[in-house]
């Protein structure tokens, strides 16, 4: 299958990112694009998380129920987006016109990847390691991981979010990363005219 843009990781920042990205499909420049994301990889810190302190979330709301109404919010309001499950990457390989991801099971291409991983060690994804460096906002000791990038960006056509791509193990920044990323791609689509994507009453 071929993507224009696929997201590897549905924790709270590959799933912001792909919200984002469905809510434009009413834009012309966005109607035709093919999206996905592959929602298994690696256990996502949301499943013993507690949250009181995220604006929108209702206290005492449970990162394992997040995990669950994230995906039914994605699939009722955005189905045109695929959303991969059983299955994990384990090599992004940069081709003529885009990257070839290769999962336990099938094959993909897309002209876009956004790596949205969790930063803890091992990352098996063969291709990406000349990109890992320690992270730069985590506590030494914990010897977390992130990818060398440029507000998001990693090179053309990649790019990552969340605590992979080096920020704070914190919930609104993580969904505020993804955010951000999709508002990149959705710019690129948009000939480089900045974009962001609101509904109003």
């Amino acid at each position: 299958m071929n993507f224009d843009a696929l997201i590897i990781g549905g924790g709270v920042s590959g799933m912001q990112c792909a919200l984002v990205l469905g809510s434009a499909k009413n834009k012309a420049f966005a109607a035709d694009k093919n999206i996905g994301i592959v929602m298994h990889q690696k256990a996502s810190h949301l499943q013993n998380a507690l949250f009181n302190n995220v604006l929108g979330l209702t206290p005492s709301k449970l990162g394992s129920d997040v995990l669950i109404e994230g995906k039914a919010q994605l699939s009722t309001l955005y189905s045109h987006i695929s959303q991969i499950e059983n299955e994990k990457v384990g090599a992004v390989e940069e081709i003529n016109d885009g990257f070839k991801i290769t999962t336990n099971k099938k094959i993909y291409h897309s002209k876009i990847v956004v790596v949205a991983l969790n930063y803890s060690k091992p990352f098996t994804i063969k291709g990406l390691e000349a990109f890992l460096i320690p992270h730069k906002k985590s506590n030494p000791e914990k010897d977390r991981i992130q990818l060398k990038n440029n507000n998001h960006f990693i090179k053309n056509g990649l790019y990552c979010c969340g605590t992979i791509a080096g920020w704070r193990s914190q919930f609104a920044i993580a969904a505020g990363s993804g955010a951000s990323v999709a508002t990149d791609i959705l710019t690129l689509w948009n000939h480089n005219n900045h974009t962001k994507v609101h509904d109003k009453i």
